[in-house]
């Protein structure tokens, strides 16, 4: 019977097998390829990704869709801005025992609109607002942060100062003013706001970068090579920092949502004859202890949206992160070990 050596380093370090054993799981794949294969291992991300899209198809299709006076058709039998007649006192429907949805799941407010109905109209709109503030942050945080970090000098002095302004000034202030003088045009303006002011943290992780990057020695060739700096900037520098801007845009898509929550909360958001999942709690607020079922919804689709995508930027982090190391079984390590003993 033979002695295998312990496949665990008694220093807590790497071993030479567990090295082997992670060359030879991404052998023969591409950058793209390994990060695919890294993220499709976080189940946290997948199952994330997978409730994010049921939320995202129900809350578009159920209802329609609405922009100014176009309205496309839902499968939903009521729609949010219409009251009917009060059935159950109001109360959800809604039963797991024996199981049946009835006319009104969620239930219905005091004048008798379909909760349903009107926590999918603000679930459409804190994902547009998401989807659009993380957009506009992520373009000008990247834009600012890669200028500043690649040039340096007094352009990077004055991008840098720049930001340095935006960050003094709170965001839920400034989201708080303008939001209550253009919150009455809907939920693009409100986001395009807020992405105006959000882009600040982002800008100097990418200049960190870009300043990292710009010093090694692919950058070096290229400009030996006569490539310009447009060409470096965005084929070879850029590239190599998007997962960092990947993972915190995801991050700054979480924070929207929430400031979004908060500002239509305390009447400085969406506003009326529109709603949104942080209005719906605002405008029910004094029906907390009479009914509650009021907030538990969008509460509910609140919570389930952030930590989604926060679940999907902890997958993607690890996904491009090359110091990630997914830890090989005890058995794949004996295995492993077996092996080289056997060969030497």
């Amino acid at each position: 019977m033979s002695n295998l050596s312990s496949p665990v380093d008694p220093k807590g370090g790497v071993t030479d097998h567990e090295n082997s054993i992670e060359l030879k799981d991404i052998a023969g794949l591409s950058q793209g390829q390994i990060v695919r294969k890294r993220f499709f291992r976080h189940r946290g991300a997948l199952v994330s990704m997978v409730v994010l899209a049921f939320i995202i198809v129900l809350a578009f299709t159920s209802v329609g869709v609405a922009f100014g006076d176009w309205k496309s058709g839902g499968w939903w039998q009521f729609t949010w801005n219409i009251a009917g007649d009060i059935e159950n006192n109001g109360r959800p429907t809604l039963s797991l025992f024996p199981f049946a949805i009835g006319n009104h799941p969620f239930g219905q407010d005091q004048v008798g609109r379909d909760i349903f109905a009107v926590v999918m109209r603000g679930t459409q709109q804190s994902l547009m607002i998401m989807v659009i503030v993380g957009s506009i942050a992520t373009m000008i945080g990247t834009v600012v942060g890669a200028i500043s970090g690649y040039y340096r000098g007094w352009t990077d002095s004055v991008l840098m100062r720049l930001t340095d302004v935006v960050i003094t000034i709170p965001v839920i202030v400034i989201g708080a003013v303008l939001g209550r003088r253009f919150g009455f045009a809907g939920a693009p303006v409100l986001a395009i706001i807020l992405g105006l002011v959000l882009w600040t943290g982002l800008a100097r992780l990418v200049r960190g970068e870009f300043l990292s990057l710009r010093e090694r020695e692919f950058v070096d060739a290229a400009r030996v090579a006569g490539a310009r700096d447009r060409r470096i900037i965005f084929r070879h520098i850029l590239p190599n920092a998007v997962g960092v801007i990947i993972v915190n845009s995801t991050l700054l898509m979480a924070a929207a949502i929430l400031i979004e929550t908060g500002l239509s909360f305390l009447g400085y958001g969406v506003q009326a004859p529109d709603t949104s999942l942080g209005k719906i709690i605002s405008e029910n607020q004094a029906a907390f202890a009479t009914r509650p079922w009021l907030f538990w919804w969008p509460g509910v689709f609140i919570i389930s949206i952030a930590l989604c995508i926060n679940f999907i930027g902890d997958g993607l982090r690890d996904a491009f992160d090359p110091r990630q190391r997914r830890m090989p079984t005890d058995r794949a390590l004996t295995r492993a070990t077996f092996v080289s003993e056997k060969s030497a």
